[in-house]
């Protein structure tokens, strides 16, 4: 006799769905936790965040060193890779010069450092600090071992590059190691997927955490600098990147934020470029951009493209600094600020956190380091949107390079679908790359 199947079915909640209900509950537990002080919940909150972006970080070091090395001997597998390699980077340019202009004019008509109540006796020096004799001296390990004990990822990927360019003029005698090199970061990418499946548990804790420990006192007496930087986020992630694919690459935008948005999301909660770069890839992918072409740009924009934590926010934060402190900046100084923005965006590296480019930004312009101290409370909040709008736009140029080289799969840019991170892997081979002239 045979058993009748269940006429109920397992309900699946699409991972979008599942990371708003985490965003909600962290929200719910974290006013709770604030507003009867219940230690243990707030340190519950802690471990679940800690955890979740632990594990993000365990994987970064090897996963950068092999996702570098392996995108760079991939453009083997692409006609005319020179061109697109030096269109990745002048759009990534181009975006970024665009952004940083949004957070000055932003910052010049808001005075986001006016009526605070902070005084320089408020700042602090940074633990680290960045300058351009750092940050070129330090792109270069002195071994190869500290740059992945001390997660150094600006000398990982210098390591990387070197070793893939040299796979490169090898040819098939680094065949061997170009195998084990993409087997390697298959498996990373593996085990790292399995960490993404948990991001609604660390999104509650993460935003639990962040809502019971910094309340709304602080985000009230940050306000204007707060708004500023979620604002100049969102009209760069709603209000230029729209424009762009519309006009350059005549792509809908609607189906572009269908596609990216749970690696958007993702960033949001982890924080991290290069945590959130195997998701980033996959929906870039799924976009209708080539697997050749994507598995070099995606890799190479979560380490230098970054348009939230290098652009929009040391904008913004430098005019905040400097209004704190008194000092008054000139035409030069803005000029100064959109030059470090655009060239030294590598220094943030895809990590948590823009501190580095902070101090850059601030020690080019002369600027009191005391006054990355007067931030350092308020960044995870403003952190969370700086990340999605990076990764959106690590997603956006590879979109729009493929566009314009006729390499973009149209059919499945318009027919991509909300969750990809539900479904198995693709195992279409997509048609060879070849950049038009």
């Amino acid at each position: 006799m045979k058993t009748a199947p269940s006429p109920t079915k397992r309900l699946k909640v699409p991972f979008w769905a599942q990371i708003l209900l985490g965003l909600a509950l962290g929200v719910v537990l974290g006013w709770v936790a604030r507003s009867l002080d219940v230690s243990w919940l707030v340190t519950t909150l802690e471990k679940i965040g800690d955890t979740f972006v632990g594990l993000l970080k365990l994987a970064v070091a090897p996963l950068v060193f092999f996702a570098i090395l392996v995108s760079i001997t991939n453009l083997r597998k692409v006609n005319n890779a020179a061109r697109l390699a030096s269109r990745t980077l002048l759009w990534f340019m181009i975006t970024s010069l665009i952004a940083v202009s949004i957070g000055l004019v932003i910052g010049l008509l808001t005075n986001p450092g006016a009526g605070t109540g902070l005084t320089p006796k408020d700042g602090k020096l940074p633990e680290k600090t960045g300058s351009w004799l750092d940050f070129l001296t330090g792109i270069i390990p002195t071994d190869v071992i500290t740059p992945f004990t001390e997660l150094n990822v600006l000398q990982i990927v210098f390591m990387a590059a070197v070793a893939g360019i040299a796979a490169l003029q090898l040819g098939e005698k680094a065949q061997p190691i170009l195998t084990l090199s993409e087997s390697v970061l298959e498996l990373l990418q593996k085990a790292l997927w399995w960490v993404i499946r948990l991001a609604p548990l660390g999104t509650v804790g993460l935003i639990g955490y962040a809502i019971a420990t910094y309340g709304w006192d602080l985000i009230g007496k940050y306000a204007t600098f707060t708004a500023d930087i979620y604002v100049g986020c969102l009209i760069v992630l709603f209000g230029v990147y729209p424009l762009l694919l519309g006009t350059v690459a005549k792509a809908n935008p609607v189906q572009f934020f269908k596609g990216a948005w749970p690696a958007i999301q993702l960033a949001f909660v982890s924080r991290s470029s290069v945590g959130t770069m195997p998701l980033t890839q996959k929906v870039t992918e799924r976009l209708g951009v080539p697997r050749e072409y994507a598995s070099f740009a995606v890799p190479f924009g979560a380490t230098t493209k970054m348009d939230g934590c290098a652009a929009v926010y040391p904008a913004i934060a430098a005019i905040f600094v400097a209004q704190i402190f008194g000092i008054q900046l000139g035409v030069g100084d803005y000029l100064l600020i959109a030059f470090v923005s655009v060239v030294g965006s590598a220094a943030t590296a895809g990590l948590t956190g823009a501190t580095v480019m902070l101090t850059l930004t601030l020690s080019t312009l002369g600027l009191p380091m005391e006054g990355v101290g007067l931030l350092l409370a308020i960044d995870p909040i403003l952190d969370m949107i700086r990340t999605a709008t990076n990764v959106a736009g690590q997603a956006l140029v590879p979109v729009i390079v493929s566009a314009r080289e006729n390499l973009l799969d149209r059919d499945a840019y318009d027919s991509v679908r909300t969750s990809p991170v539900d479904e198995p892997e693709p195992s279409d081979e997509r048609r060879p790359v070849t950049a038009t002239a």
